[in-house]
């Protein structure tokens, strides 16, 4: 689904703008929009998936310790809103059943409810705490919602090679006031679309995470990284998820994504 504020880029889109010379060259801001709106529509149509993940956590001892997750997708149905995720925990026994829920929203802050089995509640994450690390690991609680096009501003910095690919570096700064991070900056593969690597930026505008994304494998013309690391540059901690089992179009609906579906899930 075209989101609808891309209408004002669409222009650029059909000329395939990748930071080529043209007569009047766009704006830093217009062609960082324009960049990641190619990224937002190369995602677009897969109406939902299920897969498996095994998330590793490393301190900065080098010891880790290995948990097993489900996330399963909705894609958004309206513009004003994004794909709903679900993440349920299956081992090892102190975080099994948690399970954490996101609505995710372009103007406002995201909804997210967490379910803990041990005291079997269901609980709302307070927009204070969405900068919190997720059950231990390097990845906020806002890092598990989606990343909506409409959620951030935009700036091309330059072109640039990584992994031995070439890419577009963009700036993006979150319009939440809530988000724990002051920008990112985004490096995005030019022939595939899909991004090789995020740098998080704290609030202080100091270099926070770095996550990176390889081992990308297309289904059906979706893109997805099988491989993510997230390292924490203050701390020396990361964390590594690890995606196996894609499924999609397998008939989710929103009653799969409800706040009681959270509990439903796990019994």
């Amino acid at each position: 689904m075209l989101d609808h504020a891309l209408t004002r880029l669409l222009p650029m889109l059909l000329i395939g703008l990748t930071c080529q010379a043209v007569a009047n060259p766009p704006s830093a801001v217009d062609e960082g929009y324009a960049i990641a709106a190619l990224y937002d529509i190369s995602d677009a149509g897969f109406k939902d998936s299920r897969v498996k993940m095994e998330m590793i956590l490393h301190n900065a001892a080098a010891d880790s310790v290995s948990r097993h997750l489900t996330l399963s997708t909705l894609e958004k149905s309206s513009p004003n809103t994004g794909d709903k995720t679900l993440v349920v925990f299956s081992s090892p026994a102190d975080v099994r059943d948690t399970a954490l829920l996101n609505h995710p929203k372009i103007t406002s802050t995201d909804d997210q409810w967490l379910y803990l089995p041990s005291i079997k509640r269901v609980k709302r994450i307070s927009t204070e705490n969405k900068s919190g690390p997720f059950v231990g690991s390097e990845f906020a609680f806002e890092d598990f919602t989606s990343q909506e096009l409409d959620k951030y501003s935009y700036r091309f910095l330059r072109r640039d090679h990584l992994q031995e690919r070439e890419v577009n570096v963009v700036e993006r700064v979150p319009l939440d006031v809530n988000s724990g991070y002051s920008k990112q900056v985004v490096h995005f593969d030019i022939e595939h679309r899909q991004p090789l690597k995020i740098e998080f930026f704290d609030r202080k505008q100091a270099p926070l995470k770095t996550l990176v994304l390889s081992d990308y494998r297309e289904y059906d013309g979706v893109w997805r990284s099988l491989d993510q690391r997230m390292t924490n540059h203050q701390t020396g901690k990361s964390t590594d998820l690890l995606l196996t089992d894609y499924e999609f179009d397998i008939g989710l609906s929103s009653n799969d994504f409800d706040s009681t579906a959270l509990k439903r899930l796990t019994r």
